[in-house]
Parts: structure tokens; C-alpha cells; sequence
């Protein structure tokens, strides 16, 4: 097992963190949900940034690609766009006497997909294909999407008018869901200082590279995790199955997704093993949107950050009494 001690382990965390300090130079005063972009970018998932226009969920996707060196396309959904516009579309051509394709935006290597719950049902779920398997097909041919391949999906809140809520299955498909949030006073004038005269994404510089994106992502799959914890993630994802006041649980891809993700953090903080502690930050990103609240919970002020800290609270970390058991790794 790779040792902190390691030089390319290292080297590794270091890069992570000039990663995170250079998308920092754009989002202001926001390191959860910058970090919580990079656990999406090592874990190889999808991310949705949900929240009111304007505090900077475009500009988070932006910043992660530019940050990276990753080819970078923007979808701009809308309740007239098609599926073939995400995909892409063969066209004849007169010249040649055959039909060529026409690659969609959807193959590059960081897709924003924004405002998607603006778009019909039908458009988003030509997601799919793309966010599970890597590849898109059109006509009967199948394409590979390059790698690394991240969607960051923005939308507002359902409240706001011209909006349909994501399908459960495509909710799924997200690793995590991010909340930006209003910048107190000190930080929006700050935000202001730093765009009077022109705007810091358009300066800013690659710290790293999709290869090297490549190679962190690899990294992060060899984080160690040990049993126990393997089951603590299973406890929680089994309790939000059986929780009265939810309708719909986490599927297995909530397991999965919450592995991933907590390798990712560990890797974060500079460590090669997991533990509990990870878990718990990030199940609320993990699971939120995966959950749906029942007809009884949501009228009792129930809300999926509520149902979900009560599990953490009532679910016993396996194995908790012996103490070591995990910071003996690495």
C-alpha cells in the first residue's frame, strides 16, 4: 500500500492542493465547494451545483477546467433544445455524397451543463449514456468521450419558474451536489476589487493537465479503506432505505458514490486511507439529492440535510470502540 511517506504520494497531494489554490483565485471566500470540485474531479463523478443565479456556479466549472487544461464546452439549456443538440448529429454532405458527423458539446473533457433543469425531460436524459458510460450514441454508432470526462450540471432552484425537476434517475447519475452560497460583505467586496477592471478566470493559468488529472484520479482509487468503514457506508446508504420520513432511498450507486468520494477527500488531506470522519462530511453532498422526502416529512420541516444528519446521528460507527483501528494505516 502506497505510504504518505511516499515521494509520488507526495507529489501527488501537492498537486491537489495548487489545483485548489488556483481555482481559489477565482471563487472567492468559497473553499467547500472548491474543494468539493476537486473531490468530484479525483473521483472521476459528476457534479450539480444548485443555487440562485449569480454566485459563481458557472465560473466554479469554468475555473476547474482552465485550472486543469481540460478542453472545456458549455451547453446552455433551454426548453426548445433538442437531444441531438447534446449529442451531436450526422449531416449529408452534398460535396462528398455521405453523411459526416457533427460532434454536440457533450464530447469534451469538462461539460457544463447549464441551467439543465430548464430544459425538457427528454433533453436531459440524453445525458445519461454520456454521464455512466463515457460514450454517446448517435444513430446506432457509438463514440467515446476523451478522458478525464466531468459533467458539472448548474440549475436553480425548482421554485424559480421555466424549470423541470431532474429526473431521479439522472439525479443518480451526480456523485455530488453543491450549494455556492452568498459571499458575506467582506467578500463581495473583495469580488468587486478583483473584477474591476476585467475578470480573474480570463488570467488564469494551468497548474496541471488532463494527463496528470488522469493520473490523480488513478491515485485516488488505490486510498485504502478498510472494512469496517466499507460497512459504516453501507449502514448509512441502508438506513436512508428504511428512514420513515423518505419515500425513495439511496440506491447502491449511493454506496459507490460515497466510497469514491471519501477516497477522494482522504487524498485531499494528504492522507491514503479513509476515515469515518470523511464519511460523514460529505454524506449530505453525496446523498441529498438522491433521497426524496415523504408527503409527511416534508409538511413536518423535514428537509434531506435534517433526515440525513439524524442517520449519521443514529447509525454506530462500526468497530468505534477500538480505538487505532484505522489510524494505524499509511
Amino acid at each position: 500500500m502506497t505510504s504518505v511517506k511516499d515521494p509520488d504520494f507526495e507529489k501527488s497531494t501537492q498537486e491537489i492542493q495548487l489545483i485548489i489554490d488556483n481555482i481559489s483565485k477565482v471563487i472567492i471566500g468559497k473553499p467547500k465547494p472548491v474543494e468539493l470540485g476537486v473531490v468530484g474531479l479525483l473521483s472521476g463523478g459528476h457534479i450539480l451545483i444548485e443555487d440562485v443565479p449569480g454566485v459563481g456556479k458557472t465560473i466554479l466549472a469554468r475555473s476547474i477546467a482552465a485550472t486543469t487544461g481540460c478542453d472545456f464546452s458549455r451547453i446552455q439549456f433551454t426548453p426548445d433544445l433538442l437531444p441531438t443538440d447534446v449529442s451531436g448529429v450526422s449531416i449529408y454532405n452534398q460535396q462528398k455524397g455521405n453523411f459526416e458527423f457533427k460532434e454536440g458539446p457533450i464530447i469534451s473533457q469538462i461539460v457544463l451543463a447549464d441551467e439543465i433543469n430548464r430544459a425538457t425531460p427528454k433533453t436531459q436524459s440524453a445525458m445519461l449514456e454520456a454521464m455512466e458510460e463515457g460514450q454517446v450514441t448517435v444513430e446506432g454508432v457509438t463514440r467515446s468521450l476523451p478522458t478525464p470526462f466531468m459533467v458539472m450540471a448548474t440549475q436553480n432552484p425548482i421554485e424559480y419558474e421555466g424549470t423541470f425537476p431532474l429526473p431521479e434517475a439522472q439525479l443518480d447519475r451526480f456523485l455530488i451536489k453543491i450549494s455556492i452560497g452568498y459571499p458575506d460583505s467582506n467578500q463581495e467586496i473583495e469580488i468587486m476589487d478583483s473584477q474591476s477592471t476585467e475578470h480573474p478566470i480570463d488570467e488564469l493559468q494551468p497548474v496541471s493537465s488532463p494527463e496528470k488529472a488522469s493520473e490523480l484520479q488513478s491515485i485516488t482509487k488505490e486510498i485504502y479503506v478498510h472494512d469496517l468503514v466499507k460497512k459504516y457506508i453501507v449502514s448509512i446508504v441502508e438506513e436512508t432505505r428504511k428512514h420513515s420520513g423518505l419515500s425513495l432511498g439511496a440506491s447502491p450507486r449511493g454506496s459507490l458514490s460515497l466510497y469514491r468520494a471519501s477516497q477522494a477527500l482522504s487524498l485531499i488531506r494528504g492522507r491514503t486511507y479513509i476515515t469515518p470522519d470523511d464519511v460523514q462530511e460529505l454524506a449530505l453532498s453525496v446523498l441529498g439529492h438522491r433521497i426524496i422526502l415523504s408527503a409527511s416529512a416534508r409538511m413536518s420541516g423535514h428537509t434531506p440535510e435534517s433526515i440525513v444528519n439524524n442517520i449519521l446521528e443514529s447509525t454506530t460507527v462500526p468497530g468505534s470502540k477500538t480505538s487505532g483501528w484505522f489510524s494505524s494505516r499509511g
